[in-house]
């Protein structure tokens, strides 16, 4: 009894179809899912005229919650561990440029402790993140930054 093909010998060719319902499956997941993980934390930023801050990639930004939580990217880090976080991730970057967004209702002091210990870290380009004022011709909400500053 011969297995196979009308030749006699054995089957040699794979049956991609399934391969191909799993891996179609696997891209319409990581198509839903992929923009629920990329939000973040809910800051309230402060308005400002600014220009739009224009898009890079692996941009580092560093982010000041409501509830005074500190977070880089989106990875929660401590007050104590933002210098030698911050180090370790520009550790081999040509790009040093470092974002910050606070919320406005937190008090100023905490934003300056904050931007501090970014500035221990080595960090010579600072840019505050804002949202555009009201008055401003553009409605959109992207946000826009200050150019970092030599610091």
């Amino acid at each position: 009894m011969a297995l196979g093909g009308n030749k006699g010998g054995m089957m040699s060719e794979i049956n991609v179809t399934p391969f191909v319902d799993v891996m179609l499956v696997l891209l319409i997941i990581f198509m839903v899912t992929a923009p629920m993980m990329t939000q973040g934390e809910k800051v309230t930023l402060p308005e400002a005229r600014s220009e739009p801050l224009p898009t890079v990639e692996n941009q580092i930004i560093v982010t000041v919650n409501k509830e005074e939580a500190i977070s880089i990217n989106n990875e929660p880090v401590k007050i104590g561990f933002l210098c030698d976080t911050l180090k370790l991730k520009l550790e081999n970057r040509v790009d040093r440029d470092v974002y910050l967004r606070a919320d406005r209702d937190i008090p100023y002091g905490n934003v300056v402790q904050v931007m501090s210990e970014i500035k221990r870290a080595g960090i010579q380009k600072l840019g505050m993140l804002t949202m555009p004022g009201k008055n401003m011709d553009n409605e959109s909400q992207q946000p826009s930054a200050k150019q970092p500053s030599e610091g």
